[in-house]
C-alpha cells in the first residue's frame, strides 16, 4: 500500500519550542522530521517492499522524493526541505491526488500521512472555509474546493506536532478524514512536546496501520513461517441483518487444490505476496561446527540460510508447474486462494487473494465446505459433479435488464424501438417487446416523463410515415402512443399489446 508522507513547510512550522533537558533552539519542524525518520526506519525493517513518496506544501505543493523502496534517499532528501509561505491544505490534497492517479491510479490503495502543526490557514484558503463550503448548499463549490473523497481507496491520517491543538482544530480535521471516507486518525502528541512525545506518536501510528502480519502456513504435517506484504486488514461490513467483523488468524491452512481452469477469475477482497521468514539465527548456528572462526562464521549462515529446506518455495513451484491453486482457510467461513503470479516472464511470486467471507461468495463453485477429492466420490459411489456449477436460480445478470447510467444507453434503446417502427407491420412484435422492456424500466425508476416523450416521438414517427408505407403502421403508433399516455400504461404488470385490426386478421 503506497504512502505519501506529505509535511506542512509553512513559516508556521519554524515556531521555536522548548524542548526538556537540552538548551539548543528548536523549531516544531525539527519534531516532525525527527518523528518521519523513525517512521523510515520502521518501514525500512518491517515493510521494506511498500513504496512511499515525499511531498511538502505550504500556499503550493512540491513533489520531493518520488514513490521509492530507497529509504535512505527518503531521508536525506528530508533533511534538505525549506519553509516557505502559509499553510494551503486544500491545494496539498489536490497534488496528492493528482500524482497518486499518475502514478498507480484509481484501484491502488494508499494512505496519505499530513503532518502539521495545526494551523488550518487563514482566509479563503483555509481548511474551515473549504469545509463550511463543503456542507453549503453550493454543488460546485463543493467539487472545486475539496478533492475529497480521493477516486481511489485512500486511509487519511494527520499528526498535528504542537504543544496547543485546540479541539476545534482537531475536529476541522476529523471532518476532513470523514469526507474522505476511507478511514484515518488524528494523531497528537500526549504531555509536553518533546522530540520523545513525538517519536511515541509515530509509533502509535505505524502500530496500528504499519505493523507487518507473520504467521504460519500448514499443509498436512508441513509448515512454513511467512510473512504478507500488504498486512491484510480487518473484513467490517454491514449485511441485510448483521454486520460482519472478522480478523484474518495468523495460521494459514490449506484445504485442497483446484485447477486455475475451475478457479477462473473469482471477485476477490485483497491480494498479499506471501514471503517465507528464514529461520532465526540461534537455529541456524546448531549447524555451524564450533571450530570455525568467528569471521567465516556470519558468512556461511547467510549460505546456509538459502540452502535450508522451505515449504512456502515448494509450495510455489509445485503450483506453478501443475497449474493449479491452493484453497486455503483463512478464519471460519473465510477462505482465499495461493497461486504463483508472474510480473513478468522470468520472475514470479507466490501470492494469497483472500475472498469476502462466507461459503457461497464463488457462484461457479457453490458451497466451499462441500468441495472435496474425487477419490472419496469413486469410493462412496457418489455422483461425480464437473466445475463450473450451474446456479439453480436464474441470475440478475441473466436477465435483459435496463441500464441508463449514461444518456447514450437511453438514446440507443429509444432508436431502437424507432427502427422497428419503420419496419411495421414486419416487426410488430420486436416493436411491442421492446416498447414494453422501456416502458417497465421507465415505471421503475419513476421516470414517467419518458412515457409521454415516448408517446410524443410515435405520434410524429406517425406523420412522418411515407405515402407507400402500410396502413397498420399509423394504426399501431397511434395504438402505442395512446396506450403510452393513458392509465392503462401506468400499470407495470399488463403490457401493451398490437392492436387487433383487419390488416393483422387478414396476415
Amino acid at each position: 500500500m503506497p504512502t505519501v508522507f506529505l509535511l506542512d513547510v509553512s513559516l508556521s512550522m519554524t515556531r521555536p519550542i522548548t524542548v526538556p533537558d537540552s538548551t539548543e533552539p528548536y523549531q516544531l519542524r525539527h519534531l516532525a522530521i525527527h518523528g518521519l525518520n523513525f517512521m523510515i526506519d520502521y518501514m525500512s525493517t518491517n515493510t521494506k517492499l511498500e513504496f512511499s513518496a515525499l511531498m511538502v506544501f505550504s500556499s503550493l505543493w512540491e513533489l520531493v522524493v518520488q514513490f521509492t523502496r530507497d529509504f535512505e534517499n527518503l531521508k536525506t532528501e528530508l533533511m534538505k526541505v525549506d519553509c516557505y509561505d502559509k499553510t494551503d491544505i486544500v491545494r496539498a490534497l489536490i497534488g496528492v491526488r493528482d500524482i497518486i492517479l499518475e502514478e498507480w491510479g484509481a484501484t491502488m490503495p494508499c494512505q496519505v500521512i499530513l503532518i502539521t502543526d495545526g494551523n488550518v490557514g487563514i482566509g479563503t484558503t483555509s481548511l474551515k472555509y473549504a469545509l463550511e463550503k463543503y456542507y453549503g448548499k453550493d454543488v460546485e463549490s463543493q467539487d472545486k474546493l475539496l478533492p475529497l473523497p480521493f477516486p481511489f481507496p485512500c486511509k487519511l491520517h494527520v499528526v498535528c506536532i504542537s504543544d496547543v491543538v485546540h479541539q476545534h482544530t482537531v475536529s476541522l480535521y476529523q471532518k476532513l478524514i470523514d469526507i474522505g471516507g476511507g478511514g484515518g486518525q488524528v494523531f497528537v502528541p500526549e504531555g509536553q512536546l518533546s522530540f520523545k512525545s513525538v517519536q511515541q506518536v509515530f509509533h502509535k501510528l505505524t502500530e496500528m496501520y504499519y505493523k507487518p502480519f507473520q504467521g504460519n502456513l500448514y499443509c498436512g504435517n508441513l509448515k512454513s513461517l511467512v510473512s504478507l506484504s500488504p498486512a491484510p486488514e480487518s473484513y467490517n461490513k454491514a449485511r441485510d441483518f448483521e454486520w460482519i467483523k472478522t480478523e484474518v488468524f495468523t495460521d494459514i491452512v490449506i484445504c485442497g487444490f483446484l485447477d486455475i481452469a475451475d478457479v477462473a477469475s473469482p471477485p476477490v477482497l485483497s491480494r498479499h505476496l506471501v514471503l517465507p521468514i528464514p529461520p532465526a539465527k540461534e537455529e541456524t548456528k546448531l549447524t555451524v561446527k564450533p571450530e570455525i572462526e568467528s569471521g567465516l562464521e556470519d558468512e556461511s549462515m547467510s549460505n546456509d540460510e538459502g540452502k535450508q529446506p522451505s515449504f512456502c518455495v515448494l509450495l510455489h513451484g509445485s503450483l506453478k508447474v501443475e497449474s493449479m491453486v491452493a484453497l486455503c482457510q483463512l478464519r471460519a467461513d473465510w477462505y482465499g486462494m495461493l497461486y504463483s503470479w508472474a510480473d513478468s516472464k522470468k520472475k514470479s511470486n507466490l501470492m494469497l487473494s483472500t475472498f469476502e467471507p462466507g461459503l457461497d461468495v464463488i457462484p461457479w463453485l457453490g458451497n466451499i465446505q462441500n468441495l472435496g477429492p474425487i477419490s472419496l466420490a469413486n469410493q462412496n459411489g457418489d455422483e461425480i459433479i464437473s466445475l463450473p456449477l450451474k446456479p439453480s436460480e436464474k441470475r440478475s445478470y441473466a436477465q435483459n435488464c435496463v441500464v441508463w447510467i449514461k444518456q447514450t444507453g437511453l438514446q440507443a434503446d429509444i432508436q431502437k424501438i424507432l427502427r422497428h417502427a419503420r419496419k411495421l407491420p414486419e416487426k410488430t412484435q420486436n416493436f411491442y417487446k421492446e416498447l414494453n422492456r422501456l416502458r417497465r424500466a421507465a415505471l421503475s425508476f419513476g421516470f414517467y416523463e419518458l412515457l409521454e416523450g415516448m408517446a410524443t416521438i410515435l405520434d410524429r414517427e406517425c406523420t412522418l410515415l411515407p405515402g407507400s408505407a402500410h396502413p397498420d403502421a399509423a394504426l399501431q403508433l397511434t395504438h402505442a402512443a395512446t396506450n403510452l399516455r393513458g392509465l392503462a400504461g401506468r400499470d407495470y404488470g399488463v403490457p401493451i399489446v398490437p392492436m387487433r385490426t383487419k390488416f393483422s386478421i387478414d396476415n
